[in-house]
């Protein structure tokens, strides 16, 4: 049997623990890692817990069987602001700029698994709903490096304890069985601020599905290098949706491809999942 994704856990993430509660101990499929045994979770999905922080695991692809090298990785995690924010969030991995300050290395970015990470963040909207706090995007941030597709589903830790758990139930049901909509058009999305509210509400009612997504602090200094990395993904990147026109009439962009606009992709049915 294939693994469409992979799911991993940090024993060192309070919320990553507390969500993978929810599923016990599956069964082994006979496989270690590091020590560690690969679990299927749920068919064509498997389970492997990690000794250290998410963020930092830069040996994670490289200590994987070759079969599972390719194949997207998902991390649950607890989502940290200095602003306090209360909120449902999904991201790519990578640093933008010359720093990595939280794991990863200045300039380089992770491959998107943008389909997977819409679906992900569609099936957050009601849960996110009931508790009365907004599901969003982030922009692409820290690490860890790899080299196969990755992101992050996170819960706030300045949520309440009670809501926190309420959340982390149906965010464990949904892990089990993430889908890609190959009705989405797989996009880059550029302006706005670190949270990315306009990208989520287009990916909540219209068949877009962001990858990389560049905040607009981030446009100066933008290396052609990271430009490049930009479209990586499974699928690539078909081009790249401006938040505000003039941003789109920098020089950086000429040439870069295909220039897209809100009303590209087509609007979802209403209560689709």
């Amino acid at each position: 049997m294939s693994t469409r994704y992979l799911v991993v856990v940090s024993e060192a993430d309070s919320t990553a623990s507390f969500i993978a509660e929810r599923w016990g101990t599956p069964p082994s499929i006979g496989e270690f890692v590091e020590g560690s045994a690969l679990r299927q979770l749920a068919p064509e999905v498997e389970l492997l817990r990690r000794p250290g922080l998410h963020v930092l695991d830069a040996s994670l692809s490289h200590a994987l069987p070759e079969r599972l090298r390719s194949v997207p990785i998902v991390f649950p995690a607890r989502h940290r602001s200095e602003s306090g924010i209360a909120c449902l969030t999904v991201h790519p991995l990578g640093n933008l700029g010359p720093t990595a300050e939280v794991g990863g290395e200045p300039g380089r970015l992770v491959p998107t698994a943008a389909r997977l990470m819409a679906d992900a963040l569609r099936q957050l909207e009601e849960p996110a709903r009931a508790i009365a706090v907004p599901v969003t995007y982030e922009a692409t941030h820290h690490g860890p490096l790899l080299h196969q597709p990755a992101f992050f589903v996170e819960i706030a830790d300045a949520l309440p304890e009670a809501e926190r758990r309420a959340v982390a139930i149906p965010l464990a049901d949904s892990l089990l069985d993430l889908d890609e909509d190959p009705a989405d058009r797989v996009v880059v999305g550029v302006g706005g601020g670190h949270y990315a509210p306009h990208f989520t509400e287009l990916a909540l009612t219209r068949r877009w599905a962001f990858g990389h997504m560049v905040p607009r602090h981030a446009l100066e200094g933008l290396t052609a290098d990271v430009q490049r990395q930009l479209r990586g993904g499974s699928p690539s990147a078909e081009g790249v949706l401006f938040q505000r026109a003039a941003d789109a009439d920098r020089p950086e962009w000429k040439g870069w491809g295909a220039r897209l606009r809100d009303p590209d992709a087509p609007p979802r049915p209403t209560g689709e999942a």
